[in-house]
């Protein structure tokens, strides 16, 4: 393949051909009207092409507010291509033409963009992600298993001090991964430098004492020279993850970060709703994940099953299948990254998630999780272990429970949420 593709579910009050003509104009060479420039060749040579096309069903109202108003609105599935000449292998300027103005068309009254296909050129300028779960997992040491993690809470509040004495509890229960929340970065009562100081020395004296080394991702978000600069603070103190808030910082910043230093890159998708929550427009996460590992990220965020958020659990389960899914066949495992389950996860969704996705190669972020066993911390590190042990066996937790006091006292005090899976 030697074209860019993208796919989208559309709707249009003047009919999905009409509809697909004018946004395949309007992303290469057309424009409003004829100009003398471009000519037959030039189109020829860049125009983007309408590979597919398909009526799916017609409605009467809009789904979206339209300029152009119509009795009858077609809604259906189209997808485009283009010449990789026209724009080369960057990722923001694919992104300005899979993703740009056609948003804004008057012809359309819906659109969303559901899956990306890439000439295996980008590969050689975007080299994905450094690490994965093979890197990640050399990082911890030995480890089979999901990787059992948590978030610093509450999100903002304590001092790096405070911040460095609640690590020291999560690493004495035996915790695989601690994250700063997406809202703590650089603020006045937590500054990063002064954070990543009290932590490591913490993280440190831990690894030194009992040969465990537990992963800490710091929140470099801000500018990209501030980030770098932050990136070589995390390599003083001998930090190897930084969490990166990818839709604050776009693909460039991304990119910058995963070129500078020798860092796992933890990608949060903060904000991730402004894309994905409406049926009508958007992009799925899907397509949008394969450009943030060809960016980098080593890590992605794909929410919880049975989360506090709006996403049924099959679209959590398709992202997370993605996210370990190559972006190019052939390069193995080249591409691909680790899933990150967080937001309302016990000990009753890990072997869900293990089910669905068929491998150990997730991390798995509880909160409330661990924090609220009725043991404390450490208990609640235990449980979760225990759960993930229970579905590596295939063995239900209920009946594991029996011979491991942790879990079952997990059990007695998390509600078993309602799952569906399909």
């Amino acid at each position: 393949m030697n074209r860019i593709t993208a796919t989208y579910e559309i709707e249009s009050p003047i009919g999905i051909t009409k509809a697909a003509e004018v946004m395949a104009g309007e992303q290469s060479t057309g424009t409003f009207g004829k100009i003398a420039l471009e000519t037959d060749e030039l189109r020829a040579r860049c125009a983007a092409q309408i590979d597919e096309l398909t009526v799916n069903s017609v409605g009467h109202s809009p789904s979206l507010p339209s300029r152009f108003s119509s009795n009858s609105y077609e809604r259906g599935i189209v997808k485009i291509s283009w010449p990789i000449d026209n724009l080369g292998t960057s990722l923001p300027n694919l992104m300005s033409t899979i993703a740009g103005n056609l948003f804004e068309l008057a012809e359309l009254s819906a659109i969303r963009m559901t899956d990306i296909g890439l000439p295996k050129v980008f590969a050689k300028t975007n080299p994905g992600p450094a690490f994965g779960a093979t890197g990640t997992r050399g990082e911890l040491g030995a480890h089979d298993g999901p990787i059992i993690g948590t978030i610093i809470k509450p999100c903002v509040g304590l001092s790096p001090a405070e911040t460095a004495d609640l690590v020291q509890i999560l690493a004495v229960a035996g915790i695989d991964f601690i994250k700063d929340d997406e809202l703590q970065a650089n603020g006045p009562h937590c500054p990063f430098p002064k954070r990543v100081e009290a932590v490591m020395g913490v993280l440190n004296a831990h690894a030194d004492k009992t040969g465990k080394r537990v992963m800490y991702a710091f929140n470099i978000t801000d500018e990209v020279d501030q980030m770098k600069r932050n990136m070589d603070l995390l390599s003083a103190h001998g930090a190897t993850c930084a969490m990166v808030c990818m839709n604050s910082v776009g693909l460039s910043g991304l990119r910058a970060a995963r070129d500078h230093g020798n860092h796992i890159i933890h990608g949060h998708r903060a904000g991730w709703g402004l894309y994905s929550r409406s049926p009508h427009i958007g992009i799925s996460f899907p397509a949008w994940q394969k450009l943030w590992r060809l960016a980098g990220a080593d890590h992605l965020h794909v929410n919880g099953l049975a989360s506090k958020f709006t996403e049924p659990d099959p679209v959590v389960a398709e992202s997370a299948k993605s996210v370990q899914t190559p972006v190019f066949y052939d390069r193995g495992p080249a591409h691909l990254a680790m899933p990150v389950f967080s937001s309302a996860q016990t000990i009753w969704q890990i072997q869900p998630a293990r089910t669905l996705l068929g491998n150990d190669d997730f991390i798995f972020c509880a909160g409330g999780g661990i924090m609220s066993h009725p043991g404390g911390p450490g208990d609640g590190v235990i449980a979760l272990r225990q759960a993930a042990d229970a579905a590596r066996a295939g063995i239900s937790i209920e009946k594991y429970s029996r011979q491991h006091p942790q879990l079952r006292a997990a059990l007695d005090v998390f509600i078993k949420p309602t799952l569906d899976l399909g």
